[in-house]
């Protein structure tokens, strides 16, 4: 008699018993489950595993599509395998690295021994579509890791040997197309052909991978250019290539031969010189009366860093001959009853429109003109503005700084003149790659980020965290990021040390996080993320270090 398990679907709250044996693939069609979007991956027990995951024992599943943020990985991780086997199959000499998430999609860097022309890159997306005809099986094997490291050795692949020589694991995951074998950090589709919509074009001197939208995953993302963004991302590449470490794998190596102290310093001093670069450009557009800058604004996403931006670049103004004035936007929010609502009825404190944009413009107009004004002050308890009794008027070399994540919004300063302001964008941009087939998500580093200050500073689980991340993006997507090429500077608050650092805060909080919760598969794939790091203690920071804004210890006071 067939031996069978038992599996709980929460798709259609159905339970049923599967051969032993069965991988995900086979469970779903079992299940009987018909869903506008095909399955990529699925949550095992609230782990996320892929389609070839074969089930022995007794299970929960859910299972995910494109339009999930797991699902749109486990696509995107697919996407890039094919690209690099179509490279190496045009190009065996070849290399690819995947840099930089850009424009909606990801600027890939090519060293094929000629210039990447538009025939190329034709070229290139001819072989992955035949790739993705030919219907070929991706299959998953657990290998020794003495195994994987001699294959990647063999074929030129040296960040993966570095990365699986730090690691220290008996067995490694690999993944191979018709006998083409590569790494990749998380889970892959079961058949290429499940891919079904990319794009491929020349950016700049590399190509740009297209991907499905989040909004849409049945057309490409529009191509927008973030050139400030694509630029700031390239500076901190090459500092990294000076620096001689650009993975994690070389990072590892660094740590072990005791060079932490080094790259803190370095990482430091880079940071520090390009606030002063922002502060000393500030400083020479203010020379002139007739377009000085008498507002600076400072926005960015969550965990950005914008608060200690704000405190260092004050410090560098100071150093220039120029005196901040802060200003609060939390001050300007209308009483609570005025608030806009969001989708689900609840308070949306994340508006443009849950600030008083006429008493705003009114006041800073009123400063610029020479004007003094009474400050107004929120009282948070009541949900009410009150005048704080705090009187304010700018001196001849005052500047106004403002930080919050409307202000590169040009509404919300539309009545102050072009000229008089200055905008810096502050992001936590993450530059350090796994490998060179394995991309960092800059939105890990910031949610890891709010994981520690949450749980330091507000009393919040890593689980709370994580439910409310997705609504935290969302409020980025609509009130932030549109706006980020507005910038006159750009800032990268990542530093290439700063995952080390903060995985020995992190792993603590996230193993608190239970088991049979929704957010457990977002903990638990932050945890099998951290490994991959050498642990660095933070008592090596220097007590100004703008990573001290979460984790604790800094002389600033927030």
């Amino acid at each position: 008699m067939e031996k069978t398990v038992s599996i709980f679907c929460k798709n259609n709250n159905k339970s049923i018993d599967v051969p032993m044996g069965s991988n995900l693939k086979q469970a779903y069609s079992l299940l009987g489950l018909k869903g506008e979007l095909p399955p990529v991956s699925c949550k095992v027990n609230n782990k996320v595993e892929g389609m070839h995951y074969r089930l022995y024992n007794p299970k929960q599943l859910e299972f995910l599509d494109i339009s999930s943020p797991s699902g749109m990985r486990t696509y995107i991780r697919t996407l890039f395998f094919v690209l690099c086997k179509a490279v190496n199959d045009l190009y065996p000499e070849g290399s690819v690295t995947i840099y930089i998430p850009v424009s909606n999609g990801y600027y890939c860097d090519l060293h094929i021994g000629t210039p990447i022309t538009t025939d190329v890159v034709d070229a290139i997306r001819q072989r992955m579509n035949d790739i993705i005809a030919q219907a070929l099986p991706i299959h998953r094997h657990e290998i020794p890791t003495t195994q994987a490291i001699d294959i990647f050795r063999k074929n030129g692949a040296l960040s993966k040997v570095k990365l699986l020589e730090t690691l220290g694991h008996l067995y490694t995951l690999c993944y191979d197309i018709d006998g083409y074998v590569d790494y990749f950090y998380g889970s892959l589709l079961t058949n290429t052909s499940m891919l079904t919509l990319f794009g491929l074009e020349p950016y700049y001197d590399g190509i740009l991978l297209r991907i499905p939208s989040k909004t849409n995953p049945h057309e490409l993302g529009p191509l927008i250019r973030q050139d400030k963004m694509f630029e700031i991302f390239k500076e901190h590449h090459r500092w990294q290539h000076i620096i001689g470490i650009s993975t994690v794998g070389q990072f590892n190596n660094a740590v072990d031969k005791g060079y932490s102290q080094t790259i803190v310093h370095v990482t430091e001093a880079l940071q520090e010189k390009k606030i002063a670069e922002i502060a000393k450009e500030i400083s020479m557009r203010s020379s002139d009366d007739g377009s000085r800058v008498r507002l600076v604004l400072i926005a960015g996403p969550s965990s950005s860093g914008k608060t200690t931006t704000c405190k260092r670049l004050s410090i560098q103004l100071l150093a220039n001959g120029i005196r901040p004035v802060p200003i609060s936007l939390d001050d300007y929010f209308v009483d609570r009853e005025n608030t806009p609502r969001d989708h689900t009825g609840d308070y949306d404190f994340e508006s443009l429109y849950a600030l008083n944009l006429p008493l705003l413009n009114l006041q800073l107009t009123q400063l610029l003109n020479g004007e003094e004004v009474e400050l107004p002050r929120y009282d948070f308890t009541t949900g009410k503005s009150v005048m704080s009794g705090k009187r304010l008027k700018l001196q001849s070399n005052d500047v106004i700084v403002m930080e919050g994540i409307h202000a590169l919004n040009p509404e919300l300063t539309a009545q102050v003149p072009e000229q008089q302001k200055y905008r810096v964008y502050a992001s936590a941009l993450t530059t350090i790659l796994l490998d060179t087939h394995n991309y960092i998500p800059t939105t890990d580093n910031r949610l890891l980020r709010r994981i520690i200050r949450d749980a330091k500073y507000r009393n919040q689980s890593a689980q709370e965290t994580i439910r409310r991340w997705p609504s935290v993006r969302r409020g980025e997507e609509k009130w932030i990021f549109p706006f980020q090429e507005n910038a006159d500077a750009m800032f990268n608050s990542a530093m290439l040390y700063e995952l080390a650092v903060i995985k020995t805060q992190a792993e603590p909080l996230l193993e608190q996080v239970p088991e049979n919760s929704d957010e457990y598969s977002e903990a638990y794939r932050l945890r099998k993320f951290l490994k991959h790091f050498k642990p660095m203690p933070s008592a090596s920071l220097p007590q100004t270090s703008l990573l001290r804004e979460f984790l604790g210890g800094s002389s600033f006071v927030y």
